[in-house]
């Protein structure tokens, strides 16, 4: 018996890891910076390059200055700029992607002890602040393949030089008459939307480089089909009840930033529920939330705040879907 060690599980260790599952994330991401490039040009890898360099270099200094191990090796401030990246739009000044990329790393992660202990996904809260903050550079959207007109496609592109456009969800449904009945006409074609051929921030607009990337992710069990799931299906259906459109209900799943939050926001693992029915109420109320915004709100996207919202919610989500140990009994007294 000299020889037996006694610690708390898990006794077995496993192969993954903080740095693999954000590789993974990473390379399922790869799909989206290509597509994201193609549309909007060079400048994209630019904006993207900033927000994942300031992520990496506040995280650095921000662990150096508490006296901290160094978790830049994990790869999560690398995810972190990524996704604020793909949620600014192309013609974003650099300086404000350097502000957004302090308030993921400093204030929303590091400031509440690191990875795992923030209370919210950084890009979304930090997307938040700038959309509020600054909302002429928040809400200035470039058209598609405007670099090949631009005088300078790595450096020189700003809003000011620069076709814009409105984003699919801005953009608004044209009606007419045919034979005493009305119809409604979409801005934009479905195909245009999957290809991503239109307006809006780096990383939503093409839905197919989204689904490849989301696929990637539940077939290497990264993430769990559950949260996209019950997220885009809860707001296809209430979709399809208020307006009775199937073409309206694919264009809402297509347009704006439902897929990419699906994916790889809303099934973040430090500020999402861990059980899988927690995970299901957790993708409903991001629908709900989404299509009320959408559908009755001043703004017409909704994802970002309806995961910031569930964000909060999560620790009472988990709370009332924690499962119990096999053959535990519940802590009641028995009646004399």
């Amino acid at each position: 018996m000299k020889g037996l060690i006694v610690s708390p599980s898990p006794h077995r260790s496993s192969f993954l890891s903080t740095k693999f599952i954000m590789l993974q994330v990473i390379i399922a991401l790869v799909p989206n910076i290509v597509a994201c490039t193609i549309i909007f040009g060079l400048r994209a890898l630019l904006v993207l390059a900033v927000c994942v360099v300031s992520c990496v270099v506040f995280e650095a200094l921000c662990r150096k200055i508490m006296k901290r191990d160094q978790t830049v090796s994990d790869l999560s401030a690398v995810v972190t700029g990524i996704l604020l990246g793909m949620n600014l739009p192309v013609t974003i000044p650099l300086f404000v992607a350097v502000i957004g990329s302090f308030i993921a790393i400093v204030i929303v992660k590091q400031l509440f002890g690191g990875i795992g202990q923030n209370f919210a996904n950084p890009a979304i809260t930090a997307r938040i602040v700038l959309m509020f903050s600054f909302t002429s550079y928040m809400s200035t959207w470039a058209v598609p393949f405007f670099y090949k007109t631009a005088a300078d496609t790595a450096t020189g592109a700003t809003s000011s030089d620069v076709v814009t456009g409105a984003t699919p969800l801005a953009a608004k449904w044209a009606e007419y008459t045919s034979n005493g009945a009305a119809y409604k006409m979409a801005p934009y074609q479905l195909k245009d939307l999957f290809l991503g051929t239109t307006g809006g921030c780096l990383g939503e607009t093409c839905a197919l480089a989204i689904i490849i990337g989301g696929v990637y992710l539940i077939a290497t069990r990264v993430i769990s089909a559950s949260t996209p799931v019950a997220f885009i299906g809860s707001l296809a259906l209430l979709t399809f009840i208020y307006t009775g459109s199937g073409v309206e209900t694919v264009y809402q799943i297509f347009a704006g930033g439902l897929m990419i939050g699906a994916f790889f926001m809303a099934t973040d693992y430090a500020t999402t529920p861990v059980t899988t029915k927690g995970k299901i109420i957790f993708g409903i109320g991001c629908g709900i939330i989404t299509f009320v915004i959408r559908q009755f709100g001043n703004y017409p996207e909704g994802v970002s705040f309806s995961i910031l919202l569930m964000n909060l919610l999560t620790p009472y989500i988990d709370r009332i879907t924690k499962t119990s140990p096999l053959g535990a009994k519940p802590l009641v007294k028995e009646a004399k």
